[in-house]
């Protein structure tokens, strides 16, 4: 959906699945984007038939209006979240590997201010 990253989207489609009921100010204010670009991405989800909107109460005297997660749209939210997860993962075993490296910098440079003392200690001879 142009305009909005995975991780918007995501975070809209976990919104919607969790408070149905939300006014759209409320969803721009959790989302931080402007309540034009809220209702614009509202729209693009209902378009591509991943969010339906309408009121689901039987009752007509009660007019409960809420957008719900299409199948569609829980298919979205799971392909989101497991390539999300994929990417967090791969960037935490990154930074693993960073820090398993910087640990043996630093080894490296102890032993090395170790040794050096004792080597100028040696050249040292009186």
């Amino acid at each position: 959906m142009p305009g909005l990253t995975d991780t918007q989207r995501l975070a809209l489609l976990k919104l919607l699945q969790d408070q149905p009921q939300p006014s759209q100010r409320d969803l721009a204010q959790a989302m931080g984007v402007s309540l034009g670009k809220a209702n614009y991405c509202l729209k693009a989800l209902m378009e591509k038939g991943l969010v339906k909107f309408g009121n689901f109460r039987r009752n007509p005297d009660k007019g409960q209006y809420a957008y719900l997660l299409t199948p569609a749209g829980l298919e979205e939210k799971t392909r989101i979240t497991m390539a999300f997860l994929r990417r967090k993962v791969a960037e935490y075993e990154a930074l693993e590997k960073e820090i398993q490296q910087l640990r043996g910098d630093l080894e490296n440079r102890r032993m090395q201010s170790a040794a050096q003392p004792e080597q100028q200690a040696e050249g040292h001879h009186y």
